[in-house]
């Protein structure tokens, strides 16, 4: 069975559980259920209709209960309203998803609190060793090397000495198309009017 009229079904009959719990299921036993989603086989012979119960944990007990004893009046109710050839079997089933979103939140404040800690721990620290513990690398600009980018010194990128790269001198490392017909930053064979 196509997989589109699975869940187009699946969601029709959320929305019958749904109302049938609301209207017509009168099982004093039954708490403050909301149904969250429902999922149906591909093959469309067993329905799985998920609930969330606001209370207790005995509420929730009781409810389930209430549930199992009403699947018979909901399933024909459902097959009533969907025409299906087979009615789906149903089973309920509790609802994690309200736990775990709980116990994310509650991950997320320890994360917090130990961000809070680490930042109060962090307050007046020092640096063990230089604020700066890398060392400029030969030729770089601050090192102190001849030839580096702003150094004054001849040769160093950008400084309108020849050989430097960038300086558009033939045989610099900045022009790649130097020696070709056209040559510099015009692209292969591109010759300026």
């Amino acid at each position: 069975m196509d997989a589109a009229r699975a869940r187009k079904l699946s969601d029709r009959i959320a929305r019958i559980v749904a109302e049938m719990l609301e209207r017509r299921v009168k099982d004093p036993r039954l708490g403050f259920v909301t149904v969250t989603a429902a999922r149906l086989t591909n093959d469309l012979r067993e329905a799985t209709v998920f609930y969330t119960v606001y209370g207790s944990a005995e509420e929730r007990a009781e409810t389930a209960a209430a549930l199992a004893s009403a699947t018979g009046l909901i399933r024909s109710e459902v097959g009533h309203q969907t025409g299906l050839r087979h009615t789906p079997s149903l089973a309920f089933v509790a609802d994690t998803v309200p736990e775990g979103a709980r116990r994310m939140e509650d991950l997320v404040a320890q994360a917090r609190e130990a961000d809070a800690r680490l930042a109060a721990a962090r307050e007046g620290a020092a640096w063990a060793g230089d604020a700066d513990p890398y060392r400029p690398a030969p030729g770089s600009a601050g090192d102190g090397q001849p030839g580096a980018a702003g150094d004054g010194q001849p040769g160093a990128a950008g400084d309108g000495q020849p050989g430097a790269a960038g300086d558009g001198q033939p045989g610099s490392s900045g022009d790649l198309l130097s020696g070709t017909p056209g040559g510099g930053d015009h692209g292969a064979g591109y010759s300026p009017p």
